[in-house]
Parts: C-alpha cells; structure tokens; sequence
C-alpha cells in the first residue's frame, strides 16, 4: 500500500484538509444556498398549488354563476311573457271598450241627425203650407179681385196647417 500512495503521491494531511474544506465549503453551500432554496422551493410549490385550487374554485363559481344567469335569464323571459300576455289583454279590453263607446257615439250622432232633420222637415213642411196658403190667398185675390184681410190669411192659414 505504501507503493500505492507513493505512486499517486497521496498524501494523509492534504487529504484530511481537503475532507475538512469539502464538509466546510458543503455546510455553507447548504446554509446559504440550499436551504434558502428549499424554503423557496416549498412557498413556490404552495403558490402553485393555491393558484391550482383557486383556480377549481374559481371554475366553480363561474360554472355556478353561469347556471344562476341561465335561470334568472329563463325567469325574466317567462316573466316578460307573462307582462306581454297581460298587456295584450289589457289591449284588447280597451279596444273593445274604444269601438263600444265609438258605436254608442255614432248612435247617438245618428239620433241627433235624425231629430235634426224631423225638425227641419217639420220646418220646411210649414213654410210651404204657409207659402201655399200665401199664393192659394193671391190666386184667389186675383180671381176674385179683390184684398183679402189679414185675418182671413191667418185662418186659412191655420186650416190649411190643420190638413195633414
């Protein structure tokens, strides 16, 4: 064995020294370098795994939400509906009532029109007897030549209202 360490030089002091620098140079290593990056490693996977459930959670709510939307969307549809339906009644309710009161207006204007126009048919009917009456007078003062007085035009005047 001496031949072997003569051979490579070997030499028990350095050795030791170099196994004392290497667990020297490990242990920093470890302290300031490995052990700050397993805490990092570790908060870093703890992120990770945080974004990872929120991001479940988050897919959730959204998928709740998008559900919730779909109903309240299917109520106010149903609920629009229901308004339209109601409103169209009311419509047609109050069309109805529109021509019924539109009808008893016309009736009423027809009753008014045709007691307006007895009225004026009576009117006329006794200016024409009365005119009637006026050139029956004159045709009969003509043919007997002689002036009527104004009481004899009153009284055929009157018999001839009388005829009817």
């Amino acid at each position: 064995m001496d031949s072997f360490i003569s051979t490579f030089h070997i030499d028990w002091k350095i050795i030791i020294a170099q196994a004392i620098n290497f667990i020297i140079v490990f242990l920093v290593l470890y302290f300031l370098a490995i052990k700050p990056l397993k805490k990092i490693m570790s908060e870093r996977t703890e992120t990770i795994e945080k974004g990872l459930n929120d991001a479940k959670e988050n897919a959730l709510v959204i998928e709740n939400s998008r559900k919730e939307y779909e109903k309240v969307i299917n109520d106010a549809r149903a609920e629009a509906h229901v308004i339209f339906q109601e409103g169209k009644k009311e419509a047609e309710a109050k069309k109805a009532q529109i021509l019924e009161d539109a009808k008893v207006q016309v009736e009423g204007m027809i009753a008014s029109g045709k007691k307006t126009l007895e009225n004026e048919k009576a009117r006329m009917v006794d200016e024409a007897k009365t005119e009637i009456v006026s050139l029956v007078v004159k045709a009969t003062e003509k043919l007997l030549e002689q002036t009527a007085d104004s009481k004899l035009d009153e009284k055929l005047a009157k018999q001839v209202k009388d005829i009817k």
